[in-house]
């Protein structure tokens, strides 16, 4: 009985309140008088009104969207200049890679040219006869022309000829870099 009796004293306190609070909410209630004035309107009020309101956010609007497709370009912008720091750094490793290759090429080159250099050219001969055509072309062009006749006229007639015309196309201008 204790926990009835205190649940009514309670309410018992706190009825005016309550009471006030129900006033309260029903007098920020809008009256049916005042339902009627807002009632439906005219096909050209409500026309008028959404023009009016769309002439006035039309500048947010277009603000707004101009500043997502702001923000949209300079993400692009940031990744596309990412990409070209990418490609700059590989393009100088890929430099870098291509001058030592380049000088390396060139030192075996000469180096493999002066070796023929050394040696007899009826010695040589058969060597070039076994090797690949345009290696065989690219050494001999870079002989003597003495030896590289001597050369040529020990190896095979075949071979020789056809050497000779990888010779040839390499000094016409309009030739592609491959002379083979």
């Amino acid at each position: 009985m204790t926990d009835q009796s205190s649940s009514n004293s309670l309410i018992g306190r706190l009825a005016p309140y309550i009471v006030l609070t129900g006033l309260a909410v029903l007098g920020s209630l809008p009256s049916a008088r005042a339902q009627q004035n807002f009632g439906p309107m005219s096909d050209q009020n409500s026309d008028s009104e959404i023009k009016q309101y769309c002439g006035n956010i039309v500048d947010a609007a277009r603000d707004q969207r101009y500043a997502l497709q702001k923000q949209d370009l300079e993400k692009l912008q940031a990744d596309i200049n990412d990409r070209i720091a990418m490609l700059d750094k590989r393009k100088a490793d890929y430099q870098d890679w291509l001058k030592k290759r380049d000088d390396f090429m060139k030192r075996a080159d000469q180096n493999l040219v002066d070796v023929y250099k050394s040696m007899k050219p009826d010695d040589a001969a058969p060597q070039f006869d076994n090797m690949d055509i345009r290696v065989a072309a690219a050494i001999i062009m870079k002989l003597p022309s003495r030896q590289s006749g001597l050369i040529l006229s020990g190896m095979d007639a075949q071979k020789a000829a056809n050497i000779a015309t990888i010779m040839s196309n390499a000094g016409l201008a309009n030739t592609s870099k491959d002379p083979s």
